[in-house]
């Protein structure tokens, strides 16, 4: 009997993961343990392996296609075992309205065998390529079907297809779409315009000079989330700087000193995070979310960590950072932004966070905005060092940071006094650690 294989719930969170790429193909051998299939979540990528011996039968979903947690994605059984009645709900099937086609329609689709789809779906009369949830999609929202341009294998139209079109103001009628899964519409505008109408194609070269990459899962998280934080919140940004001295100099220590001491490598943001830790709980309106109108102030530092990683900017989260040493608190600091860096963070590692630090320091920003990750109310920006005259004509190292705070849930003075103790903190870093 055929064994399903499901998509994996990767966090309480997670309603659906995309198949990014598919490692075996119906007919080939299956072992337990090889990889059949990568996906990724809003924030994450993993490989899904496989818990049977055996044939892979039947895929019923495809790359690019968007695959709601715990639905089945693929069968596992005996070579040759009959799978035509297997997931038959989630094969992919015309409008119920191609059945009222006109007989002409339905011929001329039956003498000439369906095209494939390539840059633009089918013309009328041809059957449709589209996955379930791009069809579904297209039907929720009345999309033009007569401006998507089909990217998924084979020409097939996925459910991205359908968004970029949303994105471009491709709205439609949801009748138009069922004539147009019926075959009665045709999908390119520029066939319905005379030949001698046609714009002069572009000289072949000039095809080289750009080239077009779909926004990936993490991406779209990313550019969803920052959109609402921006919209949704009136965000402010508060600047200070303080004298970095102290903290330079137990730095070289810790450089100094710390292999002899059993010490794991401790960096700057480290003892940021760590001052960061000391001084949050004691400014309860900066330690907060703010969801529907309600705040929730924690009693610990759930701090997330920024890191910047090819597949886009992920936030672990260091959970009661404020109970945690310097050392232990810079090990796991490693040990998350190691795990960003490899996509292989859980979104439950990646959620309940009250306060962010994001550092563009090292990369010799002086000054900038961080946005905030809602549904915290505040993010810090740790900025570079930069030298500065003190009264007495001396020069010392000033750090910069970049408070951002939500103004509906904080005011301007206890965002500033926070920022003004944790300044303080900092350039006090050996008293803190004594407390």
């Amino acid at each position: 009997m055929a064994n399903p294989v499901i998509m994996p719930r990767q966090g309480q969170s997670v309603e659906s993961c995309i198949i990014t790429a598919w490692h075996k193909k119906p007919g080939d051998a299956v072992n337990e343990g090889d990889v059949l299939f990568s996906y990724e979540t809003d924030k994450s990528a993993f490989d899904e392996k496989s818990l049977f011996s055996g044939t892979l039968l039947k895929v019923m979903f495809e790359e690019g296609d968007v695959v709601p947690c715990l639905d089945t994605v693929c069968f596992i059984g005996d070579a040759g075992e009959d799978v035509s009645s297997l997931g038959a709900e989630k094969e992919d099937s015309v409008s119920p309205a191609e059945n009222e086609a006109a007989p002409e329609a339905k011929a001329a689709a039956v003498a000439a065998p369906a095209a494939e789809v390539t840059g633009v779906p089918a013309v009328a009369g041809e059957r449709i390529k589209i996955s379930p949830r791009a069809k579904n999609l297209a039907l929720k929202t009345g999309v033009d079907m007569t401006g998507v341009s089909a990217t998924g294998p084979h020409g097939r139209i996925i459910e991205r297809d359908i968004n970029a079109a949303l994105d471009k103001g491709a709205v439609g009628t949801v009748a138009a779409v069922e004539d147009f899964l019926a075959g009665k519409i045709s999908a390119a505008k520029d066939a319905e315009q005379p030949a001698e109408a046609a714009v002069p194609a572009a000289p072949a070269a000039s095809l080289a000079e750009y080239e077009e990459v779909p926004m990936s899962g993490v991406r779209r998280a990313i550019a969803r989330s920052m959109h609402a934080s921006l919209s949704e919140m009136a965000q402010l940004t508060l600047n200070a700087s303080f004298d970095a001295t102290a903290l330079l100099e137990y730095r070289k220590q810790l450089k100094a000193g710390a292999e002899a001491m059993g010490l794991s490598k401790i960096s700057l943001n480290d003892m940021v995070m760590y001052a960061v830790s000391r001084v949050l709980p004691e400014h309860p309106a900066i330690n907060a979310t703010l969801t529907d109108n309600t705040l929730r102030i924690y009693k610990h530092a759930n701090l997330g960590l920024a890191v910047d990683t090819e597949r886009g900017l992920l936030v672990p989260t260091i959970f009661a950072a404020d109970t945690l040493s310097l050392s232990r608190l810079a090990a796991s600091n490693k040990a998350a932004a190691a795990k960003a860096r490899d996509g292989a963070l859980t979104p439950d590692e990646m959620s309940g966070a009250s306060f962010t630090v994001t550092n563009l320091g090292s990369l010799g920003v002086e000054s900038f905005t961080p946005v905030i990750n809602p549904p915290q109310v505040a993010i810090l920006g740790v900025c570079a060092t930069v030298n500065r005259l003190r009264d007495d004509g001396t020069v010392y190292p000033a750090m910069g940071l970049s408070l951002t705070f939500d103004h509906r849930a904080v005011d301007g003075a206890p965002a500033a006094k926070f920022l003004k103790a944790l300044c303080t903190a900092l350039e006090n870093f050996g008293l803190l650690l004594a407390k």
